[in-house]
């Protein structure tokens, strides 16, 4: 039992923590776990000690922090409803880009694929490799008996004659980044 002559703001505190196990009762099945109760319960009981100042009864300190308890139940529920739905929308928005980005990749893929016969059969080779199949330059290099380095210089001579071809065969297309790629299939000229 709360001291009469203790503060308001302290009785109330007395009172209060003394009925946490009820409170905590009232909670945990609400929440789903302990944790959670107790997690709210204690900022409720900041709550309800910073504005309770005008409190008299003790029997109304219990109903008005069971509003104070139900109230912040409701805010739970709706912040965790809020969240599940930003999530569905993030999720969604995920998917899409990465529908987006694959079938971009595919068209582009292609395309490279298209003008890698249009180049020496080992340039062809290591553009395959590295940039179509995300193989390492180091392991490029080991399969096909080459240095690293030797490895990236082919690799950067490569790319180099493939954007050379794909100037001769699209012009300004590929100045605007092959965005919607109408060109003609290339046609390989060794």
């Amino acid at each position: 039992m709360p001291d009469a002559s203790a503060p308001p703001a302290a009785r109330l505190a007395a009172l209060l923590q003394a009925e946490q196990r009820r409170f905590l009762g009232f909670l945990t099945p609400r929440l789903g776990s302990h944790e959670a109760a107790r997690d709210l319960l204690q900022s409720a009981l900041l709550k309800a000690i910073e504005r309770g100042e005008s409190l008299r009864e003790e029997e109304s300190a219990r109903v008005w922090f069971f509003r104070v308890l139900r109230n912040a139940l409701v805010d739970t529920y709706r912040h965790g409803d809020a969240e599940r739905r930003a999530l569905e929308v993030h999720a969604r928005e995920v998917a899409i880009a990465e529908e987006a980005s694959q079938a971009f990749e595919q068209h582009v893929c292609a395309c490279v694929q298209l003008l890698a016969q249009a180049v020496k059969p080992e340039y062809a080779a290591v553009v395959q490799a590295v940039d179509l199949q995300g193989q390492s330059i180091t392991e490029y290099a080991a399969t096909a008996g080459l240095s690293a380095g030797n490895a990236r210089i082919r690799l950067h001579r490569a790319r180099a004659a493939m954007g050379q071809r794909l100037m001769e065969l699209c012009g300004t297309c590929c100045a605007q980044g092959c965005q919607d790629c109408l060109c003609e299939e290339p046609r390989p000229s060794r």
